[in-house]
């Protein structure tokens, strides 16, 4: 059966796209003239979208029409909010984000230009980041009076640490593509204009795992890292047991074995 290419049917607002590569979706931000800021449409749009996958979609690129990733929140979306609403708000942030990290297929995430505030927090919800040297990084919701508001404070700690986030948050400091790719906030760095190539590639090559390989990465190596070393051991156990017991995982095993499966890929 050919694989799919084209326009993916699903409802998105103006302020996004989607199209279809073979195994792979891809989703582009599309508010080049807002520096893909994110407002509350645009964030059910991303619901929408992660909801209506299809089962021929193994993996996501996501990336931002124009020159730029995202620039963040839309502030609009706040600036009349009270307690109560901005709380509402962020839930919601929570929840759409949750279902790009702990979602059904593994996301690559394609960082140019203004990766700043909410923008950076959409892409840590990613599992994998590739950078363009253009991208540049920063948490400027300090001078703004106000906080992360997307998860931010969970997922950017763990991947930078607690005492990076806290510089970007209280100095509005700038970190560059490469400072970025130094302290972990992308594991590749590629030339301008080659990001959506390399996150393609990616997400092309990761669509050839196994499909249980793949959740467990997802959703059970995170959560492994955080537990204690007994039960992250226990837990280990018993993930590899249900992945090499599996019928796929027999079979390809058994192509490696008999010379006929994938090798090892460099780069």
């Amino acid at each position: 059966m050919p694989k799919k290419n084209g326009r993916l049917s699903v409802d998105l607002p103006p302020s996004l796209a989607a199209e279809q590569r073979g195994e792979v979706a891809i989703l582009r931000l599309a508010r080049p003239e807002k520096r893909n800021a994110i407002n509350d449409t645009t964030v059910l749009g991303i619901e929408t979208f992660f909801a209506a996958l299809t089962d021929d979609i193994k993996a996501v690129v996501i990336h931002g029409g124009g020159d730029n990733f995202s620039a963040g929140l839309d502030l609009s979306d706040l600036a009349e909010a009270n307690v109560v609403e901005g709380m509402q708000h962020s839930r919601v942030w929570h929840r759409v984000f949750d279902q790009i990290q702990f979602g059904k297929v593994p996301v690559v995430a394609v960082l140019t230009g203004a990766v700043v505030g909410g923008g950076l927090e959409l892409a840590a919800a990613a599992h994998i980041r590739v950078a363009e040297r253009s991208a540049y990084y920063a948490l400027p919701e300090g001078s703004r009076g106000i906080f992360l508001g997307g998860g931010g404070t969970v997922r950017l700690p763990r991947l930078i640490g607690v005492a990076h986030v806290m510089d970007l948050m209280l100095t509005g400091r700038t970190l560059s593509a490469e400072e970025g790719r130094t302290i972990g906030l992308s594991q590749y760095l590629v030339d301008d204009g080659k990001g959506l190539a390399k996150a393609t590639e990616l997400a092309e090559r990761i669509a050839t795992n196994a499909p249980l390989s793949n959740f467990a990465v997802m959703h059970v190596l995170p959560r492994i890292a955080e537990s204690d070393p007994a039960t992250g051991y226990m837990t280990e156990a018993l993930m590899a047991a249900i992945a090499q017991g599996s019928e796929e995982a027999k079979a390809r095993l058994k192509d490696f074995l008999e010379k006929r499966g994938k090798k090892v890929l460099r780069g």
